[in-house]
């Protein structure tokens, strides 16, 4: 007599998108032209961040001691738990507002959903994760809105508050300092493993880990007067992010190979073949304002422009203050955080040494 299977008729998540992640994002390149007829904010003078510098969240001077940060993410699936991938989510919008120096206060869930492909329970176990993250940070998820779409879609608008003074902007590096990145590299060559089917569990806990760690230290960090920049690590890449530091400050940014922290079996997988479709276009969109080194092979340059999701904090300080902000990063749980580079008077471009 065969034995009985069991079948399930509801599908990965996974196979349901055609990117995953912070790889959905729209090429950088591509972006620009979009963006590039977008009205300008300076008419409103209390708009202190808008769409010029490319940065994290928008920010709103409400008074003299608070101003209102606000930003949107969202994404189609990294993973196939769906926990796991309201999880991720919520934790990778909520950055964006710590990368600015704020904390939340508020979110709003934004979703789409195939509603006759996936299960109501499997939807459902979404927004559960995505608010379990929001439980963690202390906010409340206060709303937001739905649809009915081809590919599943899940994200958070949220809202923050800072100081006026101390929001940190992409653009503010200064010659001297150093660069510090907060979390281990390596989160889009995981995904695609994963959607490979060949990543092992420890693999995926160790991606997990880094993608659903809430990048808290961003509000310790925007007391410290020393701290000059502040971006987060996502679809573009390390050297994404790196090019939109150094063009914002007009100095050159130097980054040093050998002092990148990856995530545990990134560099095998690489050197496997393993690696996204968005590498190559983020390469192609800012490739020419970038120095690597002579002979780097293609996989380290896959490495380098790898799309990380909810990514590490990426930071400018003086060099007297970068003992003081590892201090910072340690003591939340942050242990690969590393000093990775300098920025230095030049060419607004990024070198890779």
């Amino acid at each position: 007599m065969t034995p009985s299977i069991a079948v399930t008729d509801t599908p990965r998540l996974t196979s349901l998108s055609h990117g995953g992640g912070c790889g959905c994002k729209i090429a950088p390149g591509v972006l620009s032209e979009l963006l590039a007829k977008m009205p300008m904010g300076q008419a409103y003078p209390n708009l202190l961040v808008g769409t010029e510098t490319s940065d994290d969240a928008a920010v709103y001077r409400l008074n003299a001691e608070q101003a209102l940060i606000a930003t949107t993410d969202f994404f189609m699936p990294i993973v196939d738990d769906p926990y796991d991938f309201g999880r991720i989510a919520a934790t990778n919008a909520l950055s964006d507002v710590y990368a600015m120096g704020g904390s939340p206060i508020m979110a709003l869930a934004i979703v789409g959903m195939p509603i006759n492909v996936l299960p109501r329970d499997v939807i459902a176990r979404i927004l559960e994760g995505g608010a379990s993250v929001c439980v963690q940070a202390g906010i409340p998820v206060a709303g937001g809105h739905s649809i009915d779409s081809v590919e599943p879609i899940y994200g958070l608008a949220v809202m923050g508050l800072g100081h006026p003074d101390r929001i940190k902007r992409n653009k503010d590096a200064r010659a001297g300092d150093v660069l510090i990145l907060g979390k281990a590299l390596g989160v889009g060559v995981l995904s695609a493993a994963l959607k490979k089917g060949i990543l092992d569990e420890a693999g995926y806990a160790a991606m997990l880990a880094c993608t659903t760690r809430l990048n808290t230290p961003g509000i310790a960090l925007s007391a410290l007067a020393d701290v000059h920049a502040a971006t987060d690590v996502t679809g573009f890449g390390l050297l994404g992010h790196a090019v939109e530091m150094a063009q914002g400050a007009g100095l050159t940014a130097t980054i040093r190979l050998d002092d990148l922290p990856w995530l545990p079996g990134v560099c095998e997988l690489a050197a496997q073949g393993v690696i996204t479709g968005a590498s190559g276009r983020n390469w192609a969109a800012y490739g020419a304002a970038v120095d690597l080194p002579i002979g780097l092979d293609d996989a380290s340059r896959a490495l380098l422009t790898d799309p990380q999701t909810s990514g590490g904090l990426l930071v400018a300080c003086a060099p007297e203050a970068a003992a003081r902000v590892l201090d910072v990063f340690h003591s939340e749980g942050f242990g690969q955080a590393a000093v990775i580079g300098q920025f230095e008077a030049g060419e607004p471009r990024v070198r890779v040494i």
